[in-house]
């Protein structure tokens, strides 16, 4: 009889742990990867900075764009230190990228927006106009000279200290030491821009909009549903900042009904921090109230998205996926009328941006789970009200049924179906999927939904 082989399960661990090892060595970058990234960012800088500078300096007359209210800034000498530091992240920002994805959208961002701001140097040539003081304080005044030196007063507006900033950051926020104090540097290195006088605020305003329009084309794992919510909240903040741009633009030409848009710039800046926090119940509450401050406040939001659902909802009446299962957008009083509704109706609103119909609360049996629109769905959340769903489904009474809808009855409402129909039918994911295209000709499955659904 041969002898026995026995294994010890501390050698699968072993074999597990260095696949896992292997794998994450295969995503790390190398040095040299850093390096050559570096170089190449380096030198695209160096050519397009100093060419578009040479090019507007040959120019007979170059004007400046300043606000009146920029005389009061105060010039601040010290602040050079943080402005000069730029440089230093710009070299430092790319060996704290530990994927070789991370490193490859750094350097697609760094090179774009180089280029498309060295083209608006170009294309619309600015240069500062305010004088800057006298510095006596010796430090701070070689800093001030080893700048007038390498630097010159073109090549304003975007700002490239700005749109580097928040490159930086992209990369530093996902440090666990240092990163408030990196935060703390950055907004500082910003300010710096207009204290060291190097800068008007149009400059600062277009790096910001550059940032996020960068963000927004060259997406961090774009399909990965874990930053869905970081890639919805840049097209938040980029409408904010454009309000804020357009705001100003108006005060300078027309001093007219230029604060009314910084109501909604400050709402999209705020709803785009809600989705980058995952935030789900910024507006409603736990029982699908919004109160009257909120209603106030995000009107400008509200009113988009009331549009949008009057106008462009799909599946008004609700649509059956399963024997007594429907889904739809957000009914209202209309829809009702094909879709008698009593205590046995479990309403379950997914709608994280509009109230749920007061008929629906009074004669239903309503639950709000809201998920934020073409955002994140939190696994454990879904997987809790997928449960709940498929109970009360095997419970129901004979005039019993469940209505799951969102707000515009495309994705979030479909998403949720699919894993109502896999469970309740014990289905494939794909079959599932499949069914509910057949059923809901005006479902959205995303890419990053599919990547989500994939979890179940």
């Amino acid at each position: 009889m041969d002898d026995e082989v026995i294994i010890h399960p501390s050698l699968f661990i072993i074999k597990y742990y260095h696949v896992q090892k292997s794998q994450m060595d295969e995503k790390r970058p190398k040095l040299k990867q850093k390096i050559y990234a570096m170089l190449l960012c380096s030198v695209v800088f160096m050519i397009v900075y100093n060419y578009s500078a040479w090019y507007v300096s040959k120019l007979e007359k170059v004007s400046s764009f300043v606000f009146d209210f920029e005389k009061y800034i105060l010039f601040l000498p010290w602040t050079i230190i943080p402005y000069m530091t730029s440089g230093l992240f710009f070299c430092a920002v790319f060996f704290f990228c530990n994927t070789k994805e991370q490193l490859k959208v750094l350097t697609q961002r760094f090179l774009f927006v180089t280029v498309v701001a060295g083209i608006y140097f170009l294309l619309f040539p600015l240069k500062f106009s305010l004088q800057r003081p006298e510095v006596n304080n010796f430090i701070f005044g070689y800093s001030f000279q080893f700048l007038t030196t390498f630097d010159s007063p073109f090549n304003q507006a975007p700002s490239l200290h700005i749109v580097y900033a928040f490159i930086f950051w992209s990369v530093f926020r996902n440090l666990k030491k240092w990163r408030i104090f990196l935060m703390i540097w950055l907004v500082a290195i910003g300010i710096s821009t207009l204290t060291t006088y190097q800068h008007h605020l149009i400059d600062i305003l277009t790096g910001t909009i550059l940032a996020h329009i960068s963000f927004i084309i060259l997406p961090y794992q774009k399909n990965n549903f874990l930053y869905r919510n970081f890639q919805v909240a840049n097209f938040y903040f980029l409408i904010g900042w454009v309000f804020v741009l357009v705001s100003l633009l108006l005060y300078k030409f027309s001093n007219e009904c230029w604060l009314i848009l910084l109501w909604p710039a400050l709402v999209m800046i705020i709803v785009g921090y809600q989705y980058k926090k995952n935030n789900i119940h910024f507006l409603k509450d736990t029982n699908g109230n919004i109160p009257f401050y909120k209603k106030l406040f995000y009107f400008p939001y509200s009113l988009i998205y009331w549009i949008f659902w009057k106008f462009l909802r799909k599946n008004k009446k609700p649509l059956e996926i399963l024997p007594n299962v429907y889904i739809s957008s957000k009914p209202d009083k209309e829809d009702l009328k094909y879709f008698e509704i009593n205590k046995n109706t479990f309403v379950y609103d997914l709608s994280a941006e509009i109230e749920e119909n007061y008929e629906i609360k009074e004669k239903s049996t309503y639950f709000s789970v809201p998920f934020l629109d073409i955002g994140t769905l939190d696994i454990d959340q879904t997987k809790r009200l997928v449960t709940k769903i498929t109970e009360n489904y095997h419970q129901l009474p004979k005039d019993g049924k469940i209505l799951i809808h969102c707000t515009m009855g495309y994705t979030r409402s479909s998403a949720i179906g699919i894993l109502v129909m896999k469970n309740i039918l014990s289905l494939p994911l794909d079959q599932a999927i499949t069914n509910m295209k057949v059923l809901n000709k005006n479902a959205i499955i995303h890419s990053y939904i599919y990547d989500f659904l994939k979890k179940f």
